[in-house]
């Protein structure tokens, strides 16, 4: 009887959301700690598309981690962790190489702060609901 509660895929959706959320966090403090680096190329996180297909198909056995060059962020491969695409962007704004742009930098790290705060508001809120129908079904 449990099991489908705690097999809910909003409940997933949302853990697979904020996973994503802080492997993109983390590529964007790499990008700003590496800001006077020479010939760095600043890299970015995709993984709403995969997320939104893993939704559609929810029969789906797992999600797979999947990277653009064997020296980018790993992840957990497990069949929890969100299906992510880190890439470098090939354009270059200085004459070092480095194309990290503080600027843009900070703004996808508030974003990515707010999204991930609003995930974990609602994470709770779910979880809230949870532990009220357990403690009221008794």
């Amino acid at each position: 009887m449990a099991d489908p509660i705690f097999n809910d895929w909003g409940l997933k959706a949302l853990y697979l959301g904020l996973d994503g959320l802080s492997v993109r966090q983390h590529a964007i403090a790499n990008n700003i700690a590496n800001v006077d680096t020479p010939n760095y190329k600043a890299q970015r996180v995709y993984f709403e598309t995969h997320l939104q297909r893993a939704l559609r198909d929810e029969g789906r056995s797992g999600l797979t981690l999947s990277v653009t060059h064997a020296g980018h962020l790993t992840g957990n491969t497990s069949s929890e962790a969100p299906s992510v695409t880190v890439d470098s962007r090939p354009n270059t704004l200085r004459n070092d190489g480095n194309n990290v742009d503080i600027d843009l930098e900070m703004t996808d790290l508030a974003e990515t702060a707010l999204r991930f705060q609003a995930l974990s508001q609602i994470t709770g809120l779910r979880l809230a609901r949870l532990k009220t129908l357990i403690r009221d079904s008794r």
